[in-house]
């Protein structure tokens, strides 16, 4: 029977499957059951009626027996205890009649007629046969009594046999019916066997295979593009759910091929839209990352912006905390009277200054706010987005329309991210500035320290000739005169070489390699001085940074100048050593030395010592100095390789 697509099974059919599968394995089980269970006591009441049967059979033997026994009792004289035991064995046979016996198993069968013979022949055994085995018992002999009395049990046997020979037809009879029935049985468990397998196929058809082979056409059609495809629904078991399922999924399949196109479409449009973005945020990046000045880093900025937005003008407004003021650093497409009149404003004041206030994005139609100067100008849309970064606000950007504009999140995400990177620029530019201006600081501290070790100390060394040779015109000595403009010549001379070392250190510069740049330096030194200079190098020399090489070429120049100033060498010697882990120069002389105490409790001052262990601190050496009074001076200078910067 064939049901319609939209019907659905309800009764035993429309149970889960599981239900359905165990239902009828539970069916099945029972009959199956039920029939052994009927052959098992079929087979257990044939096993025992056969036992009664075969007791019943020897109750004739043992009867027949007693009869020949007693004959020879008064025949041959047999002994009395042996009829005596007949007779007891005759009565043991049949109370083991009477009560059965599940152990072998012996029972008789439980039927009115059975029973009933079972009856008679007890009655029959107790009424005459008993009482007349006590009777020859008690004669004994062998006279004519006892020979009557033996004739009568005689007789009495012969129809106590017929009785007997009834109840054990009877049985069976009724053993042979019962054999009918177990062969009966049989033939139907096997009939059921077939019957039951046959169900079971047929219902595995019906309940697994046939949904099974219709999800199959299901799935077939849809694999070849029919996504109108649909299984009938025809149970609510397991298979029906996943039917429905299945039509669910193909109806969806289905909305969605349909859609699939303005999808496609939606999804390239946003891929463009984001392709532009990423391009506008590479091209701003790129722009920032350049050296150039803040007025054109937010003109650029702001023009980019612009040109990205379509946008008809534009400001970036930095922030002066110390004043609490906003102030214009570039704008484009303003008028120069909102330029001129919002050039600098209170933080707080108009849209910008609460935006700077506020760090958060501000955009209003000029329609709602007709005292707002931007939309006196023209201008219906005006926005303000904030420069800040690492929770600190710079200052902020706008962005103004003259048409109106409905900004997107999207859009003003990218919009506050570009403010960011331009918070990101400014602070760098910021950084840059202070650390070129904390360069010059060091570096005139350092000239300082320089002029002060040298050139100041000549003067004042001068400024003291002065008033020696001024006495001495005054008193008219003039041996103290020629001395003293010798001094004069010598101070003089000693400042122009001062001079002269201070700018050659100012304008060294790395155009070689740092031991031609050393070989340089000594060379020069041996030149000037006319002290005997030596210059060793082991090992080679690693690549680094600019400013640590520079500032190993100052340290060296000043311990060659404080040498040919105070050392009065001979000899000097200057060795550098690069093993791959530390950088290593020495610099030895034989000159007078002197006392480091004495150098520390009148100042870091003197010598250059105080310059030379900035700049070793600068670049990052170790710098370390021995001096031995009488013998010379040690200079060491040390760059691990953790410390250096390579080039």
């Amino acid at each position: 029977m064939r049901l319609p697509n939209n019907s659905v099974l309800h009764g035993p059919l429309g149970l889960r499957l599981s239900a359905k599968i165990v239902g009828v394995l539970m069916a099945f089980l029972l009959l199956a059951l039920t029939a052994i269970g009927s052959t098992l006591w079929l087979s257990w009441q044939l096993e025992g009626g056969a036992a009664a049967i075969n007791d019943a059979g020897s109750l004739r033997m043992r009867i027949t027996r007693l009869s020949l026994d007693l004959r020879r009792l008064s025949q041959t004289g047999v002994s009395p205890d042996e009829i005596r035991g007949d007779a007891e064995s005759y009565e043991t046979t049949l109370k083991l009649l009477r009560r059965g016996d599940p152990a072998r198993p012996l029972l008789v069968p439980r039927e009115q007629t059975i029973l009933a013979d079972l009856a008679e022949v007890e009655q029959d055994w107790a009424r005459r046969l008993k009482p007349s085995v006590d009777r020859v018992l008690a004669q004994g002999g062998s006279d004519a009594g006892l020979r009557t009395e033996v004739e009568r049990f005689t007789r009495s046997a012969t129809s106590h046999v017929m009785v007997i020979n009834r109840f054990v037809q009877h049985m069976e009879d009724y053993n042979a019916r019962n054999t009918e029935y177990l062969r009966m049985c049989q033939l139907l468990l096997a009939a059921m066997a077939v019957v039951a397998t046959v169900g079971l196929v047929y219902l595995m058809l019906l309940l697994v295979l046939r949904p099974l082979d219709k999800l199959h056409q299901g799935i077939a059609r849809l694999a070849e593009g029919d996504y109108s495809a649909q299984v009938p629904v025809e149970t609510d078991d397991e298979f029906g759910q996943v039917s429905e399922g299945f039509n669910l999924m193909a109806k969806r399949l289905s909305e969605v091929h349909g859609t699939l196109e303005e999808r496609v479409r939606q999804k390239t449009a946003s891929l463009q839209q984001k392709n532009q973005e990423l391009a506008l945020l590479y091209e701003i990046a790129t722009f920032l990352n350049q050296a150039q000045t803040m007025e054109a880093l937010c003109k650029g900025f702001i023009n980019r912006v612009m040109q990205a937005f379509d946008g008809d003008g534009g400001a970036v407004r930095l922030v002066d905390q110390g004043q609490s003021l906003i102030y214009v650093v570039a704008g484009d497409g303003m008028p120069d009277s909102l330029l001129h009149s919002e050039g600098c404003m209170k933080l707080g004041d108009c849209l910008c200054g609460e935006t700077a206030v506020s760090a958060t994005t501000r955009i209003e139609d000029t329609t709602r706010y007709p005292a707002r100067e931007c939309g006196r100008e023209g201008f219906r849309i005006i926005s303000a987005f904030p420069i800040s970064t690492q929770n600190r606000t710079l200052g902020l950007f706008n962005l103004h329309f003259r048409q109106a504009r409905v900004m997107t999140p999207q859009q003003t995400r990218m919009l506050e991210m570009l403010g960011q990177h331009l918070a990101v620029a400014i602070e760098n530019q910021r950084l840059a500035a202070k650390e070129r201006e904390l360069a010059i600081l060091e570096e005139r501290n350092l000239v300082a320290q320089g002029l002060h070790d040298s050139i100041a100390q000549g003067l004042s060394f001068l400024n003291l000739q002065t008033q020696i040779m001024r006495q001495a015109v005054d008193c008219g000595d003039k041996s103290l005169v020629d001395d003293t403009l010798g001094l004069f010549e010598a101070g003089v001379k000693e400042s122009y070489d001062d001079v002269r070392e201070l700018l050659n250190n100012f304008r060294s510069r790395l155009s070689e390699s740092l031991p031609q740049a050393v070989a340089t330096v000594v060379d020069k030194f041996r030149r000037q001085s006319g002290i005997k200079v030596e210059l060793r190098s082991e090992g080679l020399s690693l690549p680094m940074m600019p400013e640590q090489q520079l500032q190993i070429l100052f340290i060296l120049q000043e311990a060659l100048s404080n040498v040919r100033k105070h050392a009065g060498a001979d000899y000097v010697m200057v060795r550098l050593s690069d093993d791959g882990e530390v950088f290593s120069m020495v610099i030895m002389d034989d000159g007078q030395g002197f006392d480091a105490d004495e150098v520390r409790q009148r100042g870091d001052g003197h010598f250059g010592l105080s310059i030379m262990q900035e700049r070793a601190s600068r670049a990052g050496l170790q710098l370390s100095i021995e001096p031995t009074p009488g013998e010379g001076t040690i200079v060491s200078l040390l760059l691990p390789r953790a410390s250096r910067q390579a080039a």
